[in-house]
């Protein structure tokens, strides 16, 4: 995991020398919808959020390619006969979504992201609880103001979070952002 946030650091660093309309650097944060997926386990979504760090590099007029590294809870609770048990997974989840513009304002967004579980709260012990994730996310991205944005993006989780509950994640994300 350290390797991959090192190469991620040093190609972001590496970049600077492009031009400063052709590489911005941002920060961003929101809420989480989060539920886990599963064919035998009746589970309820999570709210949560997500907070970090983006840099979109622009190729051209109408694509742009946007690296992000963030910290982002998700998870499930759980129905009981004793009660509601949350789960909420910490993962540091990096992104790397291509962005299609369909106008100076708004543009489609659509990229795979992998994600390394960091923390585990919950009320109960998992079993073989799996410390990589790999999903795909698709969502929609407004311009307010050349720097300011907003971004409505869905993940649905491609491996299993837990091989003994085959489980998988799927999460809502509602975003705000600043670009520098």
């Amino acid at each position: 995991m350290k390797k991959i946030i090192v190469i991620i650091v040093l190609m972001l660093v590496s970049s600077a020398n492009v031009q400063a309309q052709l590489l911005k650097f941002g920060i961003k944060g929101g809420l989480n919808y989060a539920n886990l997926t599963s064919s035998n386990i009746q589970t309820d979504a999570l709210t949560s959020y997500h907070i970090g760090l983006l840099a979109e590099i622009k190729v051209s007029d109408k694509f742009a390619l946007q690296p992000e590294l963030l910290y982002s809870t998700q998870g499930a609770t759980y129905k009981t006969i004793l009660g509601d048990i949350d789960n909420k997974l910490g993962y540091l989840s990096i992104p790397i979504m291509a962005k299609i513009y369909l106008n100076n304002t708004v543009s489609l967004e659509l990229g795979p992201q992998a994600s390394f579980l960091l923390s585990e709260k919950d009320q109960f012990d998992i079993e073989n609880q799996s410390t990589f994730d790999f999903a795909v996310a698709a969502g929609l991205g407004v311009k307010i103001t050349k720097s300011i944005f907003i971004q409505g993006r869905y993940g649905l989780g491609l491996t299993e979070v837990s091989k003994n509950a085959q489980t998988k994640n799927s999460v809502v994300q509602l975003s705000a952002g600043i670009l520098f």
